[in-house]
């Protein structure tokens, strides 16, 4: 990922590790210690989320060393991509060929886990449930694709990885791609954005857990038109940044703004839409007959407001945001210059 993409990835991997010693990465060590038999990365090690910049305790260790773990190895919360991209980094400031050859096995995991029509489950080997669907949910694919052009544009750390997979990762950046393009949800003809999640063989909008039901999606939506902006601007590609585009202006909340009450711990105690002239929000989910937001809570129980719904589900998911509002407001209007679409407008597709 070029610049703040690749950082995001790489964003509290190295706290408390500045100073490596010598000849040696503590991020990257621990990388190896979890890299799973198919080459990639779980997201959690003992029910936790992994944190690379801390020690393993010794239980945690020994589970890793067991030659019948489980290979929970996924692209969830930015897994095996974060990985491959420290360990990236990793080879190039410190040359141990054991960080390359563990980013190499990543890049090889994630080019086996693509399906033939150019997607990517959300875990693999396990495929299990919504597992195998074809996920952009929390930008699990958007960031293996990111990744995989950097492979093969040679984008920094990845240069060196370039001579040995930039081919294979080329050739899997551009099955997504046209996948991509197809997958932009059509409703009565129209093109709008895309859903978090589709079935893997119908292609069709599909339900993961129970509150995230078949849907648009705004929060991935975003990522997906930026990484088409990385593109070149085909008629094809350029309609589908355009098309998005225009439906977000169009699918905005006016004079709304997110209010967030108090803190429980990680959480808010409580969250509420508000008036607030000049605010302007998203929902993260919109419905697939009438396009207004979609508010789910447990059990699959859709609700009217935000009030409706218990405070558990209420307080402990993004259900509105601000995702497009940069997009529309700055990368959109720069991309239209750079490749001189200044005529084109978000509600003017």
């Amino acid at each position: 990922m070029r610049g703040l993409q690749c950082a995001v990835l790489l964003a509290g991997l190295v706290a408390g590790t500045a100073a490596f010693a010598a000849g040696a990465d503590p991020v990257a060590e621990r990388m190896l210690q979890t890299q799973t038999a198919s080459g990639g990365w779980p997201k959690h090690l003992e029910g936790k989320a992994i944190d690379y910049a801390k020690p393993f305790d010794a239980a945690a260790s020994a589970a890793l060393a067991q030659a019948d773990r489980a290979d929970d190895a996924t692209i969830d919360n930015d897994a095996t991509t974060r990985e491959i991209a420290h360990l990236a980094d990793a080879w190039r400031t410190h040359g141990d060929t054991r960080y390359r050859d563990a980013a190499v096995r990543g890049v090889d995991y994630l080019l086996a886990a693509q399906y033939a029509n150019g997607g990517w489950p959300q875990f693999h080997p396990d495929r299990s449930s919504y597992r195998g669907q074809v996920t952009f949910n929390d930008d699990a694919m958007t960031h293996v694709v990111g990744l995989l052009q950097d492979i093969a544009e040679g984008e920094g750390a990845f240069a060196a990885l370039q001579p040995l997979r930039g081919d294979a990762a080329a050739g899997a950046v551009e099955r997504a791609i046209a996948l991509i393009l197809d997958l932009q949800v059509r409703i009565d003809g129209t093109p709008t954005i895309w859903a978090a999640q589709y079935d893997e063989t119908t292609l069709q909008p599909a339900t993961a857990r129970s509150y995230e039901l078949p849907s648009l999606a705004s929060a991935e939506s975003v990522a997906i038109v930026r990484l088409l902006m990385r593109q070149p601007p085909s008629p094809r590609v350029v309609d589908a940044i355009e098309n998005a585009a225009a439906w977000f202006k169009t699918h905005d909340l006016e004079d709304t703004a997110i209010e967030r009450i108090g803190r429980d711990g990680a959480r808010p105690r409580d969250v509420r839409l508000v008036a607030q002239p000049g605010a302007t929000v998203w929902a993260r989910f919109y419905d697939l007959q009438r396009q207004r937001p979609l508010l789910v809570d447990r059990g699959g129980a859709v609700v009217a407001s935000l009030a409706d719904m218990s405070q558990e589900r209420r307080t402990g998911y993004a259900w509105y945001g601000i995702w497009p509002q940069a997009l529309l407001e700055k990368d959109l209007p720069q991309w239209r210059r750079r490749h001189a679409l200044e005529g084109r407008r978000a509600d003017n597709p």
